[in-house]
């Protein structure tokens, strides 16, 4: 088995040094032949390796020795269990239909190959955090897939959009890592191992651990260690405030923002999280901080979706909301139906967003939802599968994302950790938020009045426009076959992979042995399993409950502002002008962090230049070269003048006295030497 275990990570790994490496020579088909077949690979693999699992036969060990520090040993190793499994599937599978789906998107691109390698690059590096079985080799893969994300963030590296965008999800993950480098080293300092099993063996001894932050305050050192972890997770699962990253990396193209959202990066947060369910259920602060910063997220980035138009940024700020909510299934240590969801979430999410990709193929490149309407009729295929994907994302009964959404509302409701109430509410109220913004884009998209006729004038709208510039209306087109098949192949499990799957992770036997809660003090898992009654009986069920109408709810009122009665929303517009403002300002978030931490950093580091460089050092040197010179005058045309004409007394050559370009007095040739006149 070890051989299938190495060929799910380097299978991709291949194909993405033979795409980068030799993808020019052997052309744009051989390419995406080499790059496909990896991730092939690795999906028969994962297959083989889940079905092998469901079986028992589970595996813990190191492949490689890196370094060995005293008793610290620093290894690569695979955890293979039902936690690993599940997401190697999910990964693989949601990978291949991505690489499929670039044939078609990326056709006319420059970059083709290159793509290719970033998104196979892509998944290996995913493939590496999730099966690893210690913290050295989980940072690699948290950080390798940092990278990758900032190369595609930034694909088309000319735009300056682009460039922005992938400078601000490195520096703002830079920040939660920071949080999560501290966790690791207090877990290695306290353990001195960086091992799993070592370390959650040695866990109970640190529960009443407790270690002096600020001034004599004694802090429990576990639960430091675990919101440092989780500082970790806010940025790479886009948890507020760390979230700004996640909706301008739209800038990058259609296939790796579904990537992104859907199967990598942002779930590494929910898994790790889950992964180190055995520290976080120790303690009660962590999980309601967990808790209350998923609450947050899960409605108030809901609330931005309403007010977007680019069809690509509806479903980032949907990415954000359900994130919110794996997060606060966390919090209540509903641990398994956080993964759950983060595995129905990968499969409708990725639908959508190759679903807007399209869209927007048949739109010529056109992003804005307003400048659309009625392509159901164009664009049969992209329109039913949208349907079904918009369907499993509000949660409705019997379709994947209900299940598994239902249980983290349900599992909050039975929650007892500090802060459940709160959540209980913002997710309730997250129902109708969704519903609306989701079909405001479905029946503006698909629905109503065609727009594109009358939309002239208007460019390609930034972000995927591959070059191409809006030339005035066009005829939208279904999309090639390349682009369909892994539609229609995402919507098969965006139905059915709840009702599949529910019974075994609602009730946590299928994670059992891997993750753990602490039934007694956190009841959340066991309310669940007491009212499991078999999927059929909890979708009947569902046509009743609260979350169900909040939805309905969410889905007509869409329906009669944007199809009935259009003049609505520009009323409520200007009525609530002020909620508006700040919706469309994000917070203002973006804002105070370009005051406060870039603007921070700049302000630092001009400081340290002016005070330390040029007063401490600059200083220094013209006290040891003997020299006291007048502040440099500036002639008629503001060029700064020689203060002197002199010679170099050893060598008898003329030396120049000149300001430097910061205003301070230098000495052209040689300048530190003793001079005379």
């Amino acid at each position: 088995m070890k051989t299938a275990y190495l060929l799910v990570p380097f299978a991709p790994l291949v194909g993405a040094m033979v795409a980068g490496f030799a993808g020019r020579a052997i052309g744009k088909k051989a390419t995406h032949r080499v790059a496909i077949l990896g991730v092939l690979v690795s999906l028969l693999a994962s297959l083989w390796v889940m079905h092998d699992v469901s079986q028992g036969n589970t595996f813990n060990g190191a492949l490689y020795s890196w370094a060995v520090i005293g008793k610290l040993k620093m290894e690569v190793g695979f955890l293979i269990d039902q936690l690993t499994a599940m997401m190697m599937v999910v990964v693989t599978f949601v990978s291949l239909m991505v690489h499929v789906y670039t044939i078609g998107y990326m056709e006319e691109d420059d970059g083709y190959q290159r793509f290719f390698a970033y998104i196979s690059l892509f998944t290996f590096s995913m493939l590496m955090l999730v099966m690893s079985n210690n913290l050295l080799q989980l940072f690699f893969g948290w950080e390798a897939v940092g990278l990758v994300s900032y190369l595609l963030i930034g694909f088309w590296y000319t735009k300056p959009s682009a460039i922005y965008a992938n400078l601000k999800a490195f520096m703002v993950n830079r920040v939660g890592d920071f949080g999560f480098v501290l966790g690791i080293g207090l877990l290695v300092a306290w353990t001195g191992s960086l091992d799993y099993a070592e370390i959650f063996a040695a866990a109970p001894n640190l529960e009443k651990v407790t270690i002096q932050l600020i001034g004599d305050t004694p802090w429990s050192l576990i639960t430091v260690t675990c919101i440092c972890l989780f500082v970790g997770a806010m940025g790479k699962s886009a948890q507020f405030p760390l979230h700004v990253w996640l909706p301008d990396s739209m800038e990058g193209p259609t296939p790796i923002s579904a990537l992104i959202h859907a199967a990598t990066m942002v779930t590494a947060g929910i898994f790790m999280v889950s992964r180190m369910s055995p520290l976080y259920e120790m303690s009660e602060v962590a999980l309601s901080f967990v808790m209350i910063i998923g609450a947050i997220t899960a409605f108030f980035m809901g609330l931005m979706g309403i007010i977007q138009n680019d069809i690509k940024r509806v479903v980032a700020y949907s990415t954000l909301s359900q994130l919110g909510y794996m997060t606060v299934a966390l919090g209540a240590s509903a641990y398994s139906v956080a993964v759950f969801h983060l595995m129905t979430h990968a499969f409708f999410k990725a639908l959508l967003f190759l679903g807007a990709g399209s869209v927007i193929i048949g739109m010529h490149h056109d992003q804005d939802i307003r400048h659309m309407g009625g392509l159901r009729k164009y664009m049969p295929i992209t329109w039913i599968t949208s349907l079904i994907g918009s369907l499993a994302l509000v949660g409705t009964p019997f379709f994947s994302g209900f299940y598994s959404k239902e249980s983290i509302i349900e599992a909050v409701h039975h929650a007892n950790v500090p802060g459940s109430g709160i959540a209980y509410w913002a997710l309730l109220s997250g129902v109708f938020v969704t519903a609306f913004y989701s079909f405001r884009m479905y029946f503006l998209v698909f629905h109503g009045k065609p727009r594109f006729e009358t939309a002239h004038g208007h460019d390609a709208h930034g972000h995927d426009a591959h070059g191409h510039d809006g030339h005035g209306a066009h005829v939208p087109h279904e999309s090639p076959w390349v682009v369909t098949v892994p539609l229609v192949l995402l919507a098969i499990p965006s139905i059915i992979i709840g009702a599949i799957a529910a019974d075994s992770m609602i009730t946590g036997e299928y994670f059992k042995g891997v993750i753990t809660v602490f039934a007694d003090k956190h009841p959340a898992m066991a309310a669940l399993a007491e009212h499991w009654h078999g999927w059929v009986a909890m979708a009947l069920h569902g046509f009743t409950s609260l979350p169900f109408w909040l939805m309905v709810a969410g889905i007509a009122t869409a329906w009669y502002f944007y199809l009935v009665n259009p003049a609505i929303p520009a009323r409520l517009q200007q009525t609530f002008k002020g909620i508006y403002t700040v919706l469309e300002n994000k917070y203002y978030l973006d804002r105070f962090n370009e005051w406060f931490f870039a603007g921070g950093a700049r302000r630092l580091g001009s400081g340290l230049w002016k005070r330390g460089d040029q007063g401490l050092i600059d200083g220094l040197q013209r006290k040891a070269g003997g020299l006291v010179l007048p502040r440099p005058a500036s002639g008629a045309d503001g060029v700064p003048q020689p203060l002197c004409h002199c010679h170099d007394h050893r060598t008898g050559l003329p030396a120049v006295l000149v300001p430097s370009p910061s205003g301070q007095r230098a000495i052209d040739r040689p300048w530190n030497r003793r001079l005379r006149h």
